[in-house]
Formats: structure tokens, sequence, C-alpha cells
């Protein structure tokens, strides 16, 4: 066999990749660990010396929770265990040992927040199953070359809507959009994943209206201090340019910092090819547009290979060739890519004989099956097996060894072995799990065909789901339950989909976090950590308004962004009142603080929506969030009293 360098580069660059990886984390958990020893050194020498104490007595509640909290970091950072099975056992050491109460440990399992993230998973699903978010991607997100574009047209609309509208619904959207761009582009979901968190976070934090921690600050100050209160722009001067630095963090230093943990299609993807044959429809949107332009030439590990065209056979299909209605397309691919294939707008299978199974098109599935030796089909075609009438099912391909198999469909002879693309009626896996005549039977995950005349009517909730919520009329989760409500009732996805659309780990990952944080708030360890590093402070007001923020974007990476605002206001209130200085840079430093959760996957809901699409480790954004947070520190410090002095 001659030597094919590329091959041997193929195989060992995944290994390298995978070296660097646990080198950058070795060195990020190191770094981590030297910062928690060294804060704590630092602080016990304080403490020893008297220049700094703690607010009252920290009791052994609040050690407890401290260190269970720790704990908690540390094996999502050192552990493979997963990430909801920590902090549940975290949240259940704290109620046995009396730290919590029953109902307040239970209370983020009710919590509004995290609710609303589950309903919001409905909604993506109704946006889903119409195509709906398909045609958000194209016309949002288009088909860039290169990461760089990727990352631009995406973080741009982002952060511009999350100004605006409340980012946990444009993460939950934009996360299906942006796994089936990552397969387009042959780009990693985790390259793209965290920017699309910090996007939404970025966007928050420039208006008043972007996050509900910026509304809470600015009704303490009007309600503890007779300051008017802010207005919806008064956060631009300093939201806009650390925007403009994370978008460029993300942008330049995107090799560094953004890790490679998900492959764009990976291992477990079905490596078989099948030859599928797809017909323009009459008046399908396709026609009229060239193979490129319809999107044809960028579905991953899929290629058109043909074009039969009024008795035509057309070769070698050029991107500029123009689609016309009844083309038959045929093209041989991955099953994964056939099944994007199937959800594009105005193509259908080739064979009439879908149209002639009972139940409803958008009520079946893809299925794959192996033909086994006692077939009574092998050996006969397709056709002549009447393969319909005898299972409920419809060959839309066949898998052979990687062979392309020429002919129509029904032509085709079954061989011992063969792999079947069917679509299928509900029914079908049931009833033949444990049949004879095949050796293997399974359903193809998201291969539901979609209801594409719904579209119009799953945008239409959408965006009043967004006009409720942004105009007050509806809080953010009566108006996720509304649309979920209504995608349901309207048909836009049925309950089946939409409860099997939500990711439950994700759930049970913000509910115990919320746990955890309220334990830190109720024991008092939050206060009382907040109060003794203020102590620092002095009577110097730029470096109290240093300790401010770093106090609160610190505690915002362990508790609730609104409950690390709530601590640290009356404490930086009264250090302001003490220095005799404007409360007004402090109140800035807090928003941005308080928004600016990049360093830990719990320290905001969106981080933890990206967590398990993008494959992410816990230390992954360390990497890229304690970089982000030291970056906003400095401009806010920087930015804050002079727009606005002390």
């Amino acid at each position: 066999m001659d030597y094919d360098p590329l091959q041997d580069r193929q195989r060992f660059e995944p290994q390298a990749a995978q070296n660097q990886a646990r080198k950058g984390d070795l060195t990020v958990l190191l770094l981590t660990v030297s910062l928690i020893v060294g804060v704590v050194l630092l602080g016990g020498v304080a403490l020893a010396l008297g220049v700094v104490s703690l607010p009252g007595q920290l009791t052994g509640a609040g050690w407890l929770t401290i260190g269970v909290t720790l704990a908690a970091f540390l094996l999502n950072a050192l552990t493979p265990l997963p990430a909801e099975a920590i902090f549940l056992a975290a949240l259940a050491t704290l109620l046995l040992s009396g730290v919590l109460d029953t109902a307040t440990a239970l209370a983020g399992f009710s919590n509004p927040g995290m609710v609303t993230v589950g309903v919001l998973y409905v909604v993506v699903a109704g946006l889903q199953q119409t195509g709906g978010l398909d045609m958000i991607s194209r016309s949002l997100l288009g088909l860039p070359k290169g990461q760089t574009m990727a990352l631009l047209r995406l973080i741009v609309p982002v952060l511009g809507m999350s100004a605006f509208l409340n980012n946990t619904p444009i993460v939950a959207m934009f996360i299906p959009v942006v796994s089936d761009w990552c397969r387009k582009l042959r780009i990693s979901p985790s390259k793209l994943m965290i920017p699309l968190s910090y996007a939404a976070i970025m966007g928050g934090m420039c208006t008043l209206i972007g996050t509900s921690t910026n509304l809470v600050v600015n009704g303490l100050l009007v309600s503890e201090t007779d300051y008017p209160g802010l207005k919806l722009f008064d956060l631009v001067p300093v939201g806009v340019p650390c925007a403009i630095a994370g978008t460029l963090m993300l942008t330049l230093a995107q090799r560094w910092l953004l890790p490679q943990r998900k492959p764009a299609i990976t291992d477990t993807d079905d490596p078989r090819e099948y030859t599928v044959e797809m017909v323009v429809e009459d008046h399908s949107p396709l026609a009229g547009k060239t193979v490129e332009q319809a999107g044809l030439r960028h579905l991953p590990g899929l290629y058109l290979t043909e074009i039969q065209r009024q008795g035509r056979l057309l070769t070698a299909i050029g991107p500029q060739e123009t689609l016309q209605a009844q083309d038959q397309l045929v093209f041989v691919g991955m099953v994964n890519s056939i099944v994007d294939l199937s959800h594009i707008r105005g193509l259908q299978p080739a064979t009439d004989q879908v149209f002639k199974l009972d139940t409803p098109r958008t009520e079946r599935t893809l299925v794959e099956a192996v033909v086994s030796n006692t077939c009574p089909l092998v050996g006969i075609t397709i056709r002549q097996g009447k393969f319909r009438s005898r299972y409920g099912a419809v060959v839309l391909a066949v898998g052979r060894n990687g062979e392309r198999l020429p002919g129509k469909i029904g032509d085709i002879r079954l061989q011992t072995g063969d792999t079947l693309l069917l679509e299928a009626n509900p029914a079908f896996l049931e009833e033949r799990r444990a049949s004879r005549d095949f050796y293997l039977v399974s359903e193809i995950p998201n291969s539901d065909p979609l209801r594409h005349d719904r579209a119009p009517v799953a945008l239409a909730i959408l965006v009043l789901m967004v006009a409720l919520a942004t105009s007050g009329w509806m809080d953010m989760l009566n108006a996720a339950i509304l649309a979920a409500l209504l995608v349901v009732i309207t048909g836009c996805c049925s309950f089946q989909q939409g409860f099997r659309a939500i990711d439950w780990s994700v759930l049970l990952v913000v509910a115990a976090a919320l746990g955890l944080g309220k334990a830190l708030e109720v024991t008092g360890a939050a206060a009382a950590l907040a109060g003794g590093m203020l102590g620092f402070a002095g009577d110097n007001p730029w470096i109290a308004l240093t300790i401010v923020y770093g106090v609160t974007t610190i505690l915002t990476e362990v508790i609730t962004n609104n409950a690390a605002a709530a601590v640290v206001f009356p404490i930086a209130l009264s250090l302001a009142q003490t220095l005799e200085v404007s409360f007004i840079p402090f109140v800035v430093a807090i928003m941005i603080a308080a928004s600016a959760s990049f360093s830990t996957p719990i320290g905001y809901q969106t981080n933890l929506m990206v967590y398990g699409p993008g494959g992410y480790k816990f230390t992954d954004f360390m990497r890229i969030g304690i970089p982000f947070n030291l970056a906003f520190w400095l401009l806010t410090v920087l930015i804050a009293p002079r727009v606005y002095p002390f």
C-alpha cells in the first residue's frame, strides 16, 4: 500500500488536538484553583490582621454551603460526572443537613425562570416542526465562508435582538438553528454555542430593558434613593464598548479561546450511504432557483448526482444549474443529510407510494430496517413484493455496501443485509421490532415530516410572544405558556413532539443551581463574603468601584444575577454614602457585572442551555469566561466614572 501523508495527518491531528485541549483544561484548572487558594489565603491574612471583618457571624450553615458549592464546582471541573447529578447531589446535601428546608430547596423547581426555559422548548419545537427555524436561519445567518464570518453573522443579530428582547427565548430559538447550521458549514458546535450565549448576554447589558437584572437594580435605585432612575439608553456608553470588545475577543482569539469539543459530523453519524430520489413540487419555492441558491450544495455528506428532466438525464450538475418544477433529483448521501433534505420546503419523495399510506404525512416518521435472510422479499423487486401493502411503509432508499444502485426504487431486487430507509406509520416500529423479516428496525431521530403550511402561524406566535413580554402586557412565563399552548392547538407540533423537545437535564441543573444560590443567600454566606471583600475599599472611590464590580461578578457566577445585585446593592449604597460620592457609577457597575456572567455554565441560564448542545466541559467556560470577565471589569471601571462622575 502506498504511503498517504494526508491519511497519517488525519490520524494524528485529532489526538494532538485532544492533548492540546487537555493541557488547556489543566492550565485553566490550575489557575482557577490557585486563584481560589490565593483569595482564601489573602482573606485569612486580612481577617487575622483586622484589615477586614465579616459582617455578622458566619454560621456553620454558611460555611457548609460555601464548601458544598466549591465541591460542586470542582467536581464539574475534574470529573466526567453529569452536571445535573452533581448539582442535585449538592442540593440534596444541603437539604438533608438542614441548611435548607424542603420548600426552599425545591423552590428552584417552580422558579419562573426555570419553568420559562422548559416551556420555551415547546415553542421552539413548533418552529422546528414547521420549518420556521430554517426560514430564520436562511434569512439571518445565510451560508458564510469561514468560521470568522460565521461568528460575526451569528453574534451581530443575536446581540441586537437581545438588547430589546429577553435573551432566554432568543437563545432557545437559535440553539437548534445553530446546530443545523454547524452541520451545513462543517463547523464544530462548540465553536458557536458559547458565542451564542455570550452575544445574548452582551446585548442584554446595553439597554435598561435588556435583562431583568437591570430593571431590578433600577427599581432598587428608585425605591431606596432619591435618584430618578436610569433611562433606556443610559447603559449604552458602557455596554456597547463592552459588547464590541467581547465580539473582537471572540473573533480574533477564537482559535485559543473556543474549544473543539464536538465535531460537526460525529462518529455516531451513520456512515452508510443511500441513493434517494426527490421531486421539485409544482409551485415549489425552489423552482427558478439555482442549485446553490436552493441550499442543495451545502448539506454535509450529500451529493446531487443527476437530474431527470422531461425525459432528459442531466449529469455533472453545477451550482448554477436552475431547477424546474417536476425535476427529479437523485442524491447520494448519509441518512442525517437525507433527513435534512426531507425537511426542505418544496421537495417531496419521487415515489407516489408515500401518498397511499393511511396516516397523514405529519404523523409519520423515517425508519431504518435491515433485511434478514428470512425476509420473503429477498430475491424479488420491491414492486413485486408489494412492500407498501405488506408492511404499511414505503421504501425511500436502499443502502448496499456503499454501492450506487441504479434504476427506480421499485425495480431494486432486495438482498440479505440491504438497509432500507422507510417512511412508515407510527405502528410500524412496534409491529416489526420482533419480526423475523428484519435484523434490525430503528427510528431516525427528528425525522418527522415538517408542516410547512404552518410555518407562518408558528412565526406569528413567536412574534406575539415577544410582543406580549416586551410590552409588559404579560410576564415572560405567561407569554411563553400562551405561545406553547398555541403551537400545539394550531397543529404546529403535537403534544408528544413538544414534550420530547424538552431538555430535562438542563432544567434539573437550572433548578438545583437556583437552590445552591438560595442557600448562599439565606445563610448569609453571600452577604458575608461580599461585605468582607468590600472592606478593602478604604476611602478611594475608584478602588471601591473596582471591588464592587469584582464582588458582584464573582457572586453572579454562583447565585442568580438578580440575587447577586440585590446582595451587593445596599452595601455599595452605604459605601458611596460613606465616601460622599455619586452612587450612579456603582449602579452601572452592578448592572454590568451582574449581567456579565461568563466564567461558569451555572452563572446564567443561557450558558446552561448551550452547555449540552456544545458538548462543553465546565473548564471551557473558565477558559474563555475569565478573560471576558477581566476585560469587562476593566472597561466598566474606566468608563463608568467618566460618563457619570463621582
